[in-house]
């Protein structure tokens, strides 16, 4: 079915989005298109809001509406402790263990030839820049466990290791509430070797 030209238009639109389909663009669509007036605008402000107000923090890099971030600009956060990751959603997940409490340092991707993304694609002279402020005791790659992710850690470790900063790697493994039996070579051995004293 020919869908009127302003309906394909959004179609096309949200198939753009990443995630999205064919179908599930044209079921977004359909559902903009009988939902009230309101909602719709509604929703068109908070895209135009989102766009006019969240910037990229000049220190970490992280999403902000004010800069510096909240992390950054909060004095009892430990700043001698930096948490490297690859995007500002994984800055979300590493605050909801409720565990970390120094600041952060977005890197807007990882390492990948393939790609064609090196290392001066990615934010590490800002992080580099960081530890020539001084102050900085402890580095920790917080990467993600795929192949551009801990290409991405080795090359920072290598990178950072002789500025004489401490730098970590999270532990990766097995994750909690799941059996062995279900664990690949790969993530069994990550397990092993991020054990620690108990």
């Amino acid at each position: 079915m020919a869908l009127p030209d302003s309906l394909q238009n959004l179609v096309d639109q949200f198939k753009r989005l990443p995630g999205i389909g064919a179908k599930s663009a044209q079921r977004l669509a359909f559902h903009v298109l009988k939902t009230p007036r309101e909602d719709a605008e509604r929703l068109c402000d908070a895209i135009r809001e989102v766009k006019d107000r969240v910037t990229y923090c000049s220190a970490c890099n992280n999403i902000t509406d004010a800069d510096p971030c909240r992390y950054c600009a909060d004095p009892a956060r430990d700043h001698r402790l930096i948490c490297v990751v690859e995007e500002p959603q994984n800055v979300q997940v590493v605050e909801k263990s409720g565990g970390f409490r120094g600041v952060y340092h977005v890197l807007l991707g990882a390492l990948s030839p393939l790609q064609g993304i090196g290392p001066d694609d990615l934010k590490i002279k800002g992080l580099l820049a960081r530890l020539a402020g001084g102050g900085v005791e402890e580095i920790i790659l917080a990467t993600n466990p795929t192949v551009e992710g801990e290409a991405t850690a080795i090359y920072l470790a290598r990178l950072l290791k002789p500025l004489g900063v401490r730098v970590t790697r999270i532990a990766t493994g097995i994750p909690v509430g799941s059996d062995l039996e279900y664990a690949d070579e790969l993530t069994m051995g990550k397990a092993m070797e991020g054990r620690r004293e108990v």
